[in-house]
């Protein structure tokens, strides 16, 4: 059976059985207190498998992946509360600062279309490590640009090596973890990605009024080069090739009928192997021996190697996807919520370092706590609590997970979104009392955290085995946005002022939240229409082992 003829039985992607309610599917399933959730997608008998690794060995991959965001998420983000003392001592404005980060951001999505097929033919580990590297070599270089194409050029090249950061760490995530247990670690990335882009300013701040601004960039460096010295010792490959595609359920399959359908869709998942026991999980069977450690230490694994040529296809796969409405609302969403994130950095200088406030650089960047703290409320919202929520929903629907489910999540944004423009904006505006100023910075970050995580979910719960592809799609859509505002943001306050700029941008934000309504709605139907194209993508990968 091919896997096109499983799709036919089974057409609409991202619609799994995950509980098994009458204990009848002959699957793998969860141990502990979750017996009966199906472990999707079913992993193989190989010890190698990063979905059989143990624990620790899980546990290490996600801190190498929370090193590398962090790392070079600060190096991105780092000059946020310093572009006043930057503009003041070089002949750059604070008009072109933001532009070139603009450019950056830019770059951020478009090299994706380049690093990520790479990573998954040959390998994520030397992506990351190369990616690191370069960028410490771009922050020594960034103190001496002083003209404003050497600063464009700086934040081209930036961007670019940087990108894996935006679209290879949440495939890692989904490399080693099932679906049940996917948003928790992406909430984890989240909370890194979107933590780092609201550290570096504090650390920035203190930096610069000590040492000057310069060695705010030396230091970025630094932290660069103690991460790629790490990651080589500690990283290790998660590819693997892996021809199964993941369970979903047939059209027209009502909920009383699913327990048989998700049987029947595992057996012809896996034709030339049988269906293991819920404990051969941790034990799984066969002869291959782990990787030793200096076999993890490998800049490239054999396996990779090995494959078949697929970067053509991969490269070219991210533009088709745009013909895929699922993937486009996931990059729009995701786009949305980060141009208030950059609206944020490209005025909290001018806003907090100007009368009435007159913040000092040090000042700047400690305001930068409170997204901290709200970052980290979103990503236990939308990690541990989303994963709870979102069980629940698939027990109500007769154990069916829909990948629409999650974005019930995005209701307080409802509320949060307007809310904390507003308060930011016009009660900057207004001369509001400071610490308005800095809650309204929580807010707008718990919000940009929350849309981070649950478009990104959505596309790969839509998606899973295209899933890497699928994610540079959304961030080629959401950086293409996040570069026009950040272009404009100077020129549109300069021209509305800040008290009309961000009512607009208020009413804006809740008109972009309220889309999330008819993708619940409709969602499904658009997954469904789509599923003839997806599989035929997905069996020309699953041939040579590259799903994933």
């Amino acid at each position: 059976m091919t896997y096109e003829d499983v799709f036919e039985e089974a057409p609409v992607p991202g619609t799994v059985h995950l509980v098994d309610l009458e204990g009848t599917m002959h699957a793998q399933h969860a141990r502990g207190g979750h017996r009966d959730i199906v472990l999707v997608p079913t992993p193989s008998q190989d010890p190698d498998d990063p979905l059989n690794w143990s624990p620790r060995r899980k546990t290490l991959s996600m801190i190498c992946m929370g090193v590398y965001t962090l790392m070079v998420g600060i190096a991105s983000a780092a000059i946020y509360s310093i572009l006043e003392p930057i503009a003041e001592e070089t002949s750059l404005t604070l008009n072109e600062l933001n532009n070139g980060t603009g450019y950056m951001f830019l770059f951020f999505g478009w090299g994706c279309l380049f690093w990520q097929p790479l990573a998954l033919q040959y390998g994520k580990r030397p992506v990351y490590l190369f990616s690191i590297l370069a960028t410490m070599g771009i922050q020594l270089w960034a103190p001496y640009t002083k003209s404003n194409g050497q600063w464009i050029a700086n934040k081209i090249l930036q961007g670019f090596f940087g990108a894996p950061i935006e679209s290879l760490c949440e495939i890692s995530v989904t490399d080693v973890w099932f679906q049940h247990e996917r948003g928790k670690y992406l909430g984890l990335y989240a909370l890194l990605l979107a933590g780092s882009n609201f550290l570096a300013p504090v650390l920035a701040g203190f930096i610069a009024d000590g040492q000057g601004w310069q060695w705010v960039l030396y230091w970025c460096a630094i932290f660069c080069g103690a991460g790629f010295v790490f990651l080589f010792f500690f990283m290790e490959e998660t590819n693997y090739s892996r021809h199964s595609v993941i369970g979903v359920a047939p059209i027209g399959v009502r909920p009383e009928q699913a327990p048989v359908a998700a049987k029947m869709n595992e057996k012809s998942a896996r034709p030339d192997t049988d269906v293991a026991s819920e404990d051969d999980l941790s034990t799984p069977i066969g002869s291959s021996k782990s990787k030793t450690y200096l076999d993890k230490l490998k800049l490239w694994q054999k396996a990779d190697l090995q494959k078949d040529n697929h970067i053509a296809g991969m490269t070219a796969r991210p533009l088709i996807f745009l013909t895929f409405p699922v993937i486009v609302y996931a990059g729009f969403s995701y786009g949305s919520n980060l141009i208030w994130f950059n609206v944020l950095n490209g005025t909290a200088s001018s806003i907090l370092g100007n009368a009435p406030y007159n913040f000092s650089a040090s000042m700047v960047g400690l305001s930068y706590i409170s997204p901290l703290i709200g970052v980290a409320i979103g990503s236990f919202y939308t990690g541990v609590i989303g994963d709870k929520i979102v069980l629940a929903m698939a027990r109500r629907n007769g154990g069916i997970l829909e990948s629409e489910h999650r974005l019930w999540l995005f209701l307080p944004s409802l509320v949060l979104i307007p809310g904390g423009l507003i308060l930011w904006g016009v009660g900057a505006a207004q001369q509001v009392m400071w610490f308005g100023c800095v809650f309204a910075m929580g807010v707008i970050a718990l919000t940009n955290t929350i849309g981070i995580q649950l478009s990104i979910s959505y596309a790969v719960d839509s998606y899973k085995d295209l899933g890497g592809e699928a994610i540079v799609t959304v961030i080629l859509i959401r950086n293409t946005m996040s570069f026009a505002i950040g272009y404009g943001i100077t020129p549109w306050i300069d021209g509305m002022g800040l008290q009309n700029a961000f009512i607009l941008a208020a009413f804006a934000g809740l008109a972009q939240c309220l889309t999330f309504f008819a993708m619940v709605k409709w969602g499904k139907g658009l997954r469904k229409q789509s599923a003839t194209k997806y599989a035929k993508y997905v069996q020309k990968m699953a041939e040579s082992g590259l799903v994933h």
